[in-house]
């Protein structure tokens, strides 16, 4: 699992049938380096966000087969400052 910010919705509306209507994501890591993740639960945002990768993110997504490398599976409530690493 990591540890991602949500910056924007990504808009993507000629995709792949097996894509479905899943809500898809752009999410910024604490270094910057940005990726593009499913969004099953509802986030908005500046939303700080737990998130599986690999066959997890499959799962994750509703299936074993459904084309995610990246599925957000937590929003993050509260951690510790010290934890951010100065991050809000």
């Amino acid at each position: 699992m990591r540890i991602f910010q949500v910056e924007t919705t990504l808009v993507a509306t000629a995709r792949i049938s097996k894509l479905e209507n899943r809500r898809l994501l752009v999410v910024r890591e604490k270094s910057g380096s940005r990726s593009v993740a499913v969004d099953p639960v509802g986030c908005k945002e500046g939303d700080w966000v737990i998130a599986v990768g690999s066959s997890a993110a499959k799962d994750a997504a509703g299936h074993k087969d459904y084309p995610s490398d990246l599925t957000i599976v937590g929003i993050i409530d509260y951690w510790e400052a010290e934890a951010q690493g100065g991050a809000s």
